[in-house]
């Protein structure tokens, strides 16, 4: 019982991270575009980016809804940058407000991950000197896809005059230049009374003038995808004269009102969306849409408790440190924005809804990535993702065709149809620097057997037998059917190799007999051979349609089996002595490149190098072997070769280019570092995946969210530090939680059971905590002010010099102690002290009576209320003859077990009587006890009292304890059992 241990609430520099919370303290120009990705919202139809609704020079204004494709003809297909719904103008007197024009006096951006809900809160002062408080806030709803929320809340702070407020759909949004739409139409809605709106719910007292509309009608220019956009603006609480502006591409509703000094006003813009996908008409359907929305406010509430809902089963709780708590919500809510509850003929594109990275198109890491997280606690939507590869088959089998085999090959880069739709080059921004072929297009085949992983997975997991049946076997059976068309034979050693492939390390651009490649497509086969037997024998109807849609003969099934014998793997799974398995063909024989000599360094390895020089080298751009012993880590071979996994881990993390290589290998190494009990390393590797967008450590985050680290992120909590394995009974848990988790929550459905962990970290010594006692002022409540209010008062009548420094010296310390420091040596009757005190506690008592539940601080009630649920015993202690009035005025008495006030010992602190007493008071021996205080006195009279000390005191002043509280805290915000049990655990 000697170390003091701090905890604090950790934060970028212009990032603050509570749970659930994310908040931009300043705008910072140079961040625009990353942040634009960062404070992305959405709904699983569409995502709109963080753009700010007036504007901004430079900005990337971006709603990208899913399935809406179109060519930029010759080059590329790419998702389509749908209208802009969130335009909203606000002009003061005649000056329009911007952040790049007058004065940014405050500022504040803050998304709420429990409700998908993005603030901005401001002050701002225009160049001829109008203060303006503007609040804005903006959701895409959860509870109705095609429905959007905006509202604007304006307060004119220093000068009265007109506003107007220009509320638009743009429908001249682009693709980095290009334009995909043709307008087709626009018009006007007619105005729509209050008073014909029955459903309303606002506040009777308010007024709103009648809402205008505006409705937009485009179409893409290849892809013939209609849309259709309407929208409406109402303002709230003063009169206003409404009216509409049809410039082509450009409906704008325009509401004009006047406002007095400190008067504030609302603005609401309520939009609707629809697109062919969904109906032939989608712009009326936007308009009957919004015709018989509710109100602003109950659509709001209707999205939270969507939200709500969503949570329940897709949380993760972490105790002990917030950054990595807020870090795991933000990118699990980053999934599901961007992935559709009710479509399964789209997917999770690389970049989300979040911006136009890689163009909208969809790899390999939606299987292998991100669809862990639904199969295990969305199997619907993980259906929903994987029946979307299902019908992308015929996409399949024409690239299949095209490459002169058989079966069907899934795209490396696919869209709608199930294409290839990599582009053939790369084009350089430098005029005078060489295209690049892109070759994974042609060689990167392993895509298909990572598709069939998940298939598989999503069926043990599951036990979807109709959707196998129906769609997944089909899947599984024609991509065997490329493989075996793609292996060849290698008559002289008489085995099946795969040549000129790139494996999941794209370093090197074409190899033979990739392991990852081989082995994925060996246990393919495998598991195609294993489907067709099941089909047989569960439903020998759909077996017979398949073979005869397929061409599977029972020849072909017999060389299938013949090819899992004799496919080449670079190891042998029957050798217990093995030790590194080669990553391909001759690898070990490449040059070795020691990472490490190139640090620092902001580019990847291969910039640096040069491409010719990467592929000739041992150095990865992200796992391949080690992804294959990931994947493969329930598999016989695996599962019981720790050492194996050791080896290899030694081997290859230290040649993989982790830091810019991929965004896909901090995770995987997280979870192996992981399982290995390297928990420092694990951290590392976790926190720079979780942090790969927040803090834009790539660089790259204004292209959209790394979905697949996003994926990767969930991966490594479950699989990596609960260390998750997948039993046929049951998961089973093998924690290895980092040293600053007090606690790991979260749920997965396994065989259709729900199984909920609640994994603590493995403690050499937990204390054994049965009662907790709290000061009260400046613990629970703040009454420090009204003491020194008082005494300020008693002080100045009495004309004895006293201010707030003087003050400090009494936190803590009995009223008569109080007196005596204020008195210092001047002298007084013993009448007279007794006078002054009484004299102050009246004062005290006056200033007191509006104490009400409100003035409990932060973080008290929640962990007053955790701990009567662990069965802890509570007392307050404190020092003040006032306590219990001001606990019965805080409305916490019934949470506490004991009072002891000034009433109850006769020796104030630091001497032990008032906590000794209130240990007794509750029957808890003093041991087993811990003392909440903001007082050095306080804590010396825990210390005395052979009781645990927590220190409760701002940064600026932690000096005060000087190392005698046990732990010292910033606050009670957050603060768990676990956290306290962890921390004393330590010392």
């Amino acid at each position: 019982m000697k170390n003091t241990r701090s905890h604090d609430l950790p934060s970028s520099p212009d990032l603050i991270y509570t749970d659930w919370t994310l908040t931009e303290s300043q705008f910072d120009p140079e961040q625009l575009h990353s942040r634009e990705t960062v404070f992305t919202i959405g709904n699983g139809y569409l995502g709109t980016r963080g753009s700010f609704e007036e504007g901004y020079p430079h900005a990337l204004p971006t709603t990208l809804v899913h399935g809406i494709y179109d060519d930029v003809p010759v080059v590329y297909t790419e998702l389509v940058n749908c209208p802009d719904w969130l335009t909203l103008l606000v002009i003061v007197n005649g000056e329009r407000f911007r952040l790049d024009r007058g004065e940014i006096i405050n500022y504040e951006r803050q998304l709420d991950l429990r409700c998908g809900l993005l603030t901005r809160s401001l002050c701002w002062r225009s160049p001829k000197g109008h203060t303006l408080d503007l609040k804005f806030e903006r959701f895409a709803s959860f509870a109705d896809p095609q429905v959007l929320g905006l509202r604007c809340q304006i307060t004119a702070i220093d000068f009265k005059g007109t506003i107007e407020v220009q509320a638009s759909i743009n429908g001249y949004s682009d693709n980095q230049g290009f334009n995909h739409w043709e307008q087709l139409d626009q018009g006007k809605i007619e105005k729509e009374s209050d008073l014909d709106q029955r459903d309303r719910i606002d506040d009777a007292s308010s007024r709103q003038s009648d809402s205008e509309g505006i409705w937009l009608q485009v179409r893409t220019r290849g892809s013939r995808i209609e849309l259709g956009m309407a929208a409406k603006l109402a303002v709230i609480d003063v009169e206003a004269n409404l009216q509409i502006t049809n410039t082509p591409g450009y409906p704008t509703a325009i509401a004009n009102f006047k406002v007095v000094e400190g008067q504030t006003i609302n603005i609401e813009k309520l939009v609707t969306l629809f697109t062919s996908q969904e109906t032939e008409n989608p712009v009326q359907a936007a308009q009957d849409k919004l015709a018989g929305l509710p109100s602003y406010v109950m659509l709001l509430e209707a999205h939270r408790q969507a939200w709500i809902s969503v949570w329940e089963h897709s949380d993760i709780e972490i105790g002990g440190n917030v950054q990595a708590q807020l870090a795991v919500r933000y990118n699990l809510f980053q999934l599901l924005i961007a992935v559709s509850p009710h479509n399964d003929r789209v997917s999770i594109p690389a970049k989300t809804l979040s911006g136009l990275g890689y163009r909208g198109h969809i790899f390999w890491d939606t299987e292998i990535f991100i669809l862990p997280f639904f199969t295990f606690t969305q199997a619907a939507i993980a259906r929903n993702l994987l029946t979307y590869r299902y019908h992308t088959l015929d996409g399949a089998r024409r690239k299949a065709t095209d490459s002169g085999y058989k079966g069907a090959i899934f795209a490396w880069e696919s869209a709608a149809t199930g294409d290839e739709v990599t582009p053939l080059w790369s084009m350089p921004n430098d005029p005078y620097a060489k295209a690049v072929r892109i070759w994974c297009r042609d060689r990167e085949i392993h895509i298909s057997a990572d598709i069939v992983y998940a298939v598989w997975q999503y069926w043990q997991a599951t036990g979807d037998d109709l959707w196998l049946r129906d769609y997944g076997a089909e899947i599984i059976l024609d991509t065997a059917i490329f493989w075996m068309s793609r292996l060849e034979w290698n008559a002289n050693l008489k085995r099946y190799e795969i040549c000129g492939v790139i494996g999941a390390d794209e370093y090197h651009e074409q190899v033979n007999n990739n392991t990852f490649t081989n082995r994925m497509v060996q246990w393919h086969l495998e598991r195609a051979v294993a489907v067709h037997d099941w089909l047989q024998q569960k439903s020998p109807d759909r077996a017979a349609e398949l073979s005869q849609k397929l061409q599977l003969t029972s020849e072909q099934l017999r060389k299938w089996k013949k090819a899992i014998a004799h496919i080449y793997i670079a190891y042998n799974r029957e050798d217990r002595e093995a030790e590194m398995i080669e990553q391909c063909d001759g690898f070990f024989q490449l040059k070795d490149i020691d990472l490490s000599t190139y640090a620092p360094r902001d580019h990847s390895i291969q910039s640096i190098l040069g491409m010719d020089a990467t592929n000739d080298s041992q150095v990865l751009k992200q796992p391949d072997v080690l992804m294959l012993l990931y994947l493969m880590r329930d598999n016989p071979e695996f599962s019981d070769r720790h050492d194996w996994l050791q080896k290899n881990w030694n081997y290859y993390a230290p040649r993989t280019d982790s830091t810019y290589g991929s965004s896909l290998t901090s995770a995987i190494h997280a979870i192996i570092a992981a399982n290995l009990g390297e928990s420092s390393v694990a951290n590392h590797h976790f926190m720079q995946a979780a942090m790969v967008d927040l803090e834009d450590n790539r660089g790259n985050t204004s292209d959209g969210i790394h979905a697949a680290s996003a994926g990767g992120i969930w991966q490594a909590v479950v699989f990596g530090f609960g260390g998750i394995q997948l039993k046929e009974d049951k998961p089973v848990a093998n924690p290895h939680l980092p040293d600053s988790w007090t606690y790991l929550k979260f749920k997965l459905q396994w065989h259709n059971t729900w199984y909920s962990f609640n994994l603590a970290p493995i403690l050499s010594q937990i204390p054994d905590i049965q009662g907790f006692i709290f000061d009260l002022d400046g613990v629970l409540t703040d009454t420090a002010e009204f003491h020194y209010r008082a005494w300020q008062k008693l002080a100045d009548e009495e004309k004895i010099p006293f201010d707030r420094k003087a003050n400090e010296a009494l936190r803590g310390v009995a009223r008569r102690e109080s007196l005596m420091l204020i008195i210092g040596d001047r002298h007084y009757s013993e009448e007279a002290l007794q006078e002054m005190m009484d004299r102050k506690n009246r004062y005290y008592g006056q200033s007191i009576q509006d104490i009400t539940p409100k003035d409990v601080l932060n973080g008290v009630i929640e962990l007053l209320k955790e701990l009567r649920q662990s069965g802890i015993k509570m007392a307050i202690a404190s020092a003040s003859k006032n306590a219990r009035s001001v606990i019965a005025k805080l409305g916490i008495a019934d949470l506490v077990d004991a009072i002891a006030d000034g009433y109850s010992v006769e020796k104030p602190k630091p001497a032990p009587d008032l906590f000794l007493y209130a240990a007794t008071q509750i029957g808890i021996a003093p041991a087993k006890c811990v003392v909440v205080e903001d007082a050095p006195a306080g804590v010396e009279a825990a210390i005395a009292a052979g009781m645990w000390a927590i220190g409760l005191a701002p940064k600026e002043h932690r000096d005060r304890f000087n190392g005698i509280a046990h732990i010292v805290l910033s606050n009670l915000i957050g603060i768990h059992l676990s956290n306290i049990q962890t921390e004393l655990g330590r010392l």
